[in-house]
């Protein structure tokens, strides 16, 4: 059974990418052995029961060593003025409810090595998803950040909230590229976006 098969992969830390993928070069071109990565997320995001069961989704969570002892300090560093923000006080009643899924939080974590990662959070089901960027500075995490939004399916990425950190000083062309809004925390309240700093520190852990 196809969904079994998906399954199974999810639990060897397979992402939706890599499990389509296999499955296409498998299947001898038979298209009913095949599913797509968009498919696979819109699985994960919706179907509450089956093989695909909600908690297939921790084996999603990379066990990256990240760190985070110097991030207080390294993140108020990080912070400048940002332009034509719009505020968290703005989201859409959906994305505070979390009514529907699509409503993301973001932050940027500082690893070993002078490593940096950024953290993705959907705000409904929890669903945690890790893009590895090369810099710190604005343009490179815009970059990986674009590059990232367009391997998810539209209806699953509607918004992005993140705190006033200066790598999203180049936000505007995000949202130009994306068609993904993003607001922006008030000054000192990272803790508006909950479920990302949760996360965090269930990172730091590792």
């Amino acid at each position: 059974m196809l969904a079994k098969l998906v399954a199974s992969k999810l639990q060897l830390e397979w992402s939706p990418m890599q499990i389509a993928g296999w499955l296409k070069q498998r299947s001898g071109g038979h298209e009913e052995q095949q599913v797509s990565h968009e498919t696979i997320y819109r699985s994960l995001f919706i179907q509450a029961r089956g093989a695909l069961k909600k908690e297939l989704l921790v084996h999603l969570r990379r066990t990256r060593a990240m760190r985070r002892s110097r991030h207080h300090t390294q993140k108020t560093d990080n912070h400048g003025q940002l332009t034509d923000m719009v505020s968290i006080r703005e989201r859409p009643a959906e994305v505070d409810d979390r009514a529907v899924p699509g409503h993301w939080e973001g932050d940027l974590l500082m690893g070993s090595h002078h490593s940096q990662i950024a953290t993705l959070v959907e705000r409904r089901t929890r669903y945690v998803m890790l893009v590895k960027v090369t810099g710190k500075d604005t343009q490179t995490v815009i970059d990986a950040l674009i590059k990232h939004a367009h391997k998810l399916p539209r209806e699953l990425y509607k918004s992005l909230t993140w705190d006033r950190g200066k790598e999203m000083a180049d936000h505007q062309r995000f949202t130009l590229a994306t068609d993904i809004q993003v607001y922006f925390c008030d000054p000192q309240h990272p803790w508006q976006r909950g479920s990302n700093e949760n996360t965090n520190g269930l990172l730091r852990q590792y």
